[in-house]
């Protein structure tokens, strides 16, 4: 049974930091595409960074030069490094996974709120 497992939310202050961590099991393995999702209340879900199985990264201008994704294959965990928060930060923050076989196989996690307020 495939498993996506977000910790590491909370509230913080402006300017603060906060790592998010992402424990796969089951059938995901070093192969899959790994990202961060984030949907604020009334948005659409976006991309904030994904980092593939060859660990080139990707990120959203709102978050680069401040956010950072990893992964450790040993671990089989994804992380996000999230430096210099802002108010428009807060969201809940999404674990997902990503694969092509004959068709494109993905997987989400059940989400972890951050919440970034004085």
């Amino acid at each position: 049974q495939v498993q996506l497992v977000e910790s590491g939310g909370g509230l913080v202050q402006p300017g603060g930091s906060l790592r998010l961590s992402c424990a796969a099991s089951g059938s995901i393995d070093s192969f899959y595409d790994m990202g961060w999702y984030r949907q604020a209340p009334g948005k659409q879900r976006e991309l904030v960074a994904n980092i593939t199985s060859r660990d080139t990264t990707n990120y959203a201008d709102s978050v680069k030069g401040r956010f950072t994704i990893s992964r450790d294959n040993g671990k089989n965990t994804v992380y996000l490094q999230m430096n210099n928060l802002k108010p428009e930060d807060t969201a809940v923050y999404y674990c997902n996974a990503g694969r092509r076989f004959t068709v494109y196989v993905n997987y989400w996690g059940q989400g972890t709120q951050v919440t970034v307020s004085s």
